[in-house]
């Protein structure tokens, strides 16, 4: 088809034309707003005021501050140290609002904050997790190894907090949080709020892996033989992240049979319910004929009870390794061999306390990871319950039923 000079010139005026016409008529992009409105004057908490009991109280909202930023909670998952706060008050703070596990939505940005932990921009509406503030520049530890911040004395979890004359929202069992300065967040928009609770406990099992990785005679690969000892949340995530990771032979050990069910569903390829067994004799043998008669390369011991502690050893083979993860709060002692247990096999021996908070992106690509894979990890949310119901979920978590239980602010 032949177009003349002049034809094209006719074309070319009339899409100019169409084109002005149109941003004449499309309405300015408006900017970011930097609250949401109306905004909320009060919002109710969820208090823990002694042990075992828990008081809905309501509190006014105060005006942030311009490094602040004010979000409404959607949903915090129980921890199973909530759970010892709630039956104990091990740390001595109560009053206070517990709950670390949580996520919500932006309301609020103070003039001062652009952009979350990694750069990305933060605005009104934007779905964030957090959970540390960091410590102070007074913190020895964090200061000659910012890499062991998560070691401080004085370092700083949302939900563990004492409470304050003038901001009683420093925990996720309320329906509103101030996010305060100093403190990491993390915008994770594409995430679905069941993933979103499990971030937090996710930083847990990566941190942990991480601590068995700096082993570097005693490598975790794809043919490295593990045993994780316990399927609570926490031991589930972590069969779960050694299947991403590539650990292709995974022993659970446990005495419910659900949970071993699920663990298979994580990543595990063998499960041991220990109460089928006569003592920890019987049961290193069933680990020995899993493991080509040697026992497990690795252990990661995450019920929270010092006598499984010292059973994981019986487990291991010699130039093996152990991560204790399970111990958050004084549980009590348990009676090893130091010579038997440690020295004679040369056992690598790591400790895991909680993880730092440049570990919160490693544990949300983690998670997303894992659904990609086929590991269905958001269906470790079995419960939810509303704030008003907050006794009842932390019972369901002391009777052991279900995964993790939710607690949603509605």
């Amino acid at each position: 088809m032949n177009v003349s000079k002049e034809q094209i010139d006719r074309i070319v005026r009339e899409v100019i034309a169409g084109v002005g016409a149109q941003n004449e008529a499309a309405p300015a992009t408006p900017a970011a707003p930097t609250t949401s409105s109306p905004a909320a004057k009060t919002a109710r908490a969820a208090v823990l005021v002694e042990p075992r009991k828990f008081e809905i109280k309501e509190f006014p909202i105060r005006e942030i501050a311009d490094d602040e930023i004010l979000i409404k909670v959607e949903a915090c998952g129980v921890c199973g140290t909530d759970v010892h706060c709630y039956k104990s008050d091990p740390f001595g703070l109560t009053p206070n609002v517990l709950g670390h596990e949580g996520t919500g939505e932006v309301v609020k940005v103070g003039s001062a904050i652009k952009m979350d932990s990694v750069g990305k921009a933060v605005k009104v509406g934007d779905k964030i997790v957090t959970s540390l503030l960091e410590t102070s520049p007074d913190c020895l530890v964090a200061k000659y190894n910012p890499a062991k911040a998560n070691l401080s004395d004085d370092l700083k979890v949302y939900g563990l907090l004492l409470d304050e004359p003038d901001n009683h929202l420093n925990g996720y069992f309320a329906e509103y949080m101030i996010i305060r300065p100093g403190s990491s967040f993390f915008v994770v928009n594409d995430m679905s709020v069941e993933l979103r609770c499990l971030i937090e406990p996710a930083a847990v099992v990566c941190h942990a892996l991480e601590r068995a990785k700096s082993c570097s005679s005693n490598r975790l690969n794809f043919r490295t033989r593990v045993v994780v000892q316990g399927c609570g949340p926490i031991g589930l995530l972590m069969i779960a992240v050694l299947r991403a990771h590539g650990v292709n032979n995974i022993i659970a050990l446990d005495g419910n049979p659900e949970r071993l069910e699920i663990a298979r569903s994580m990543g595990a390829d063998e499960v041991i319910n220990y109460k089928e067994y006569s003592g920890i004799d019987e049961i290193a043998e069933k680990v020995k004929g899993l493991t080509k008669g040697l026992g497990a390369h690795w252990g990661f011991q995450v019920t929270g009870v010092p006598a499984a502690h010292a059973n994981l050893y019986k487990l291991i083979r010699r130039g093996g390794g152990i991560c204790e993860v399970g111990h958050f709060v004084d549980g009590g002692e348990c009676a090893i061999n130091p010579h038997r247990d440690i020295c004679a096999k040369e056992i690598s021996l790591v400790g895991s306390w909680v993880y730092n908070s440049f570990e919160y992106p490693n544990a949300y690509h983690f998670l997303q990871r894992a659904e990609r894979i086929g590991l269905p990890v958001s269906t470790l949310i079995t419960h939810k319950f509303p704030l008003d119901q907050i006794d009842e979920a932390i019972q369901v978590n002391l009777r052991q039923e279900g995964i993790k239980v939710v607690v949603e602010a509605k």
